[in-house]
């Protein structure tokens, strides 16, 4: 039976503290997984996507990103994504993704008249 044991940042396996894997050495950048950053602003509450970068783990990952993306001290927090678990739908079914919306008029309020005291909406 194999046995794989997977290691986290951080781990050091205590038969070869101090040697680098066979693992670990075949490892190059080019087989570090692409990471999606987002980046919340100090003026926003919301997080915008700031790009991409490769990283061997979630750990380095934001550190590489603060490095990259906050230079300037113009972010508060960062969320780092492993792009492989971000799916998008297809633009060309986006009309029957969307299209049932059009027939709730309720969710679209344009036909309510608003008083004039409401100028804001």
């Amino acid at each position: 039976m194999n046995f794989i044991r997977k290691y986290y940042y951080g781990d050091i396996p205590e038969d070869k503290a101090g040697e680098m894997s066979e693992a670990s050495k075949e490892l190059t950048k080019t087989d570090w997984p692409l990471w999606e950053i987002f980046i919340r602003s100090k003026q926003g509450l919301d997080h915008k996507h700031a790009g991409s970068l490769h990283a061997a783990d979630a750990q380095m990952a934001i550190e590489n990103a603060r490095d990259v993306y906050t230079r300037r001290m113009e972010g508060v927090s960062i969320w780092v994504v492993e792009s492989r678990y971000i799916h998008a739908s297809n633009p060309e079914e986006a009309g029957s993704l969307y299209e049932p919306a059009n027939d709730k008029v309720y969710r679209h309020p344009t036909f309510y008249d608003l008083p004039d005291e409401v100028n804001h909406m």
